[in-house]
């Protein structure tokens, strides 16, 4: 009785064992301790996150600052008093100053 108690308990041990190297195996804890003992191939990953974020934010503020732009602009034409007035001069400006770069 007691040797089918402890067989019992040891079957369960194992299986239990089994479900936390399987989670641990798709926590991907391998690679984050295997970063840590590389501590340059740790910098150089974070280095090339940090020029992709700042690209895609490049990219997304210039994409999100056009369209302002082209709405500024249609509200603009649409003439409104004093509104109208205000985008015409912030497109005015933004115009003379591409226009300066571009000589």
């Amino acid at each position: 009785m007691k040797n089918q108690i402890s067989k019992d308990l040891i079957e369960t041990l194992l299986r239990k064992l089994e479900k936390v190297a399987s989670a641990m195996e798709k926590a991907s804890v391998v690679e984050y301790i295997e970063l840590y003992h590389h501590p340059w191939r740790l910098m150089y990953l974070n280095f090339l996150g940090g020029i992709v974020r700042g690209f895609g934010l490049a990219v997304g503020f210039t994409i999100v600052g056009a369209l302002f732009l082209y709405l500024l602009g249609r509200v603009a034409a649409l003439n409104l008093p004093i509104v109208g007035e205000f985008i015409a001069e912030i497109a005015r400006i933004v115009q003379e100053e591409l226009a300066n770069r571009q000589i």
